[in-house]
């Protein structure tokens, strides 16, 4: 008899927008100071961690190449949510980041898929892309980049875009909501 493996339920997550507020286009969190929790994020990834998803972060952050922060100043930041979120109960599995700018042309820079590549690596099981999804704030970053993994993609409008730019999309997410609580629920609500 043949045993099936487990395919893992994975979450990806992006950071500014998703989960910490959004500090507006073109600007960047540059401090732990800046650095504040949307309001319902850190119960949004209790919930996807107690409903057994596998959750990683990736975002870009290219303030470090345009030395608008240090390595060492997002090494804190990165530190201070995960005590926060594991405080909660929440647990991630790994964060990853793009730490280039838009012109180094980086495979690992958002819409390009090379972080989910690295992130599935800490994994010893393929994932069920079923009921797997990328939650982002922004179309042409994040949704692209879930769409180019062929995952299930969820815009929040916590962050970046809008609903009333929606016939300006250049592509479509499989769902919209108005933040990271909301996309748990319809995470745990379809992946049942």
């Amino acid at each position: 008899m043949k045993i099936k493996k487990k395919k893992y339920n994975v979450v990806f997550l992006d950071r500014d927008g998703v989960i910490n507020k959004f500090p507006g286009r073109g600007r960047y969190i540059a401090s732990l100071k800046e650095f504040k929790f949307i309001p319902g994020s850190l119960e949004a990834i209790r919930s996807l961690t107690q409903a057994g998803f596998e959750i990683f972060i990736i975002s870009n952050q290219a303030g470090v190449a345009k030395k608008i922060y240090s390595r060492a100043t997002l090494k804190k930041m990165t530190a201070k949510m995960l005590k926060m979120i594991e405080k909660a109960g929440g647990k991630i599995r790994k964060v990853l980041y793009c730490l280039h700018r838009e012109s180094d042309n980086c495979p690992c820079r958002k819409p390009k898929i090379a972080l989910i590549t690295k992130a599935l690596k800490f994994l010893s099981e393929p994932i069920d892309r079923r009921h797997s999804y990328l939650v982002g704030d922004d179309i042409a970053r994040d949704i692209l980049m879930g769409k180019n993994a062929r995952l299930s993609t969820i815009l929040v409008l916590s962050g970046r875009e809008k609903i009333r730019e929606r016939s300006h999309w250049q592509i479509q997410p499989d769902c919209v909501v108005k933040n990271l609580s909301q996309a748990a629920r319809f995470i745990i609500n379809n992946s049942t």
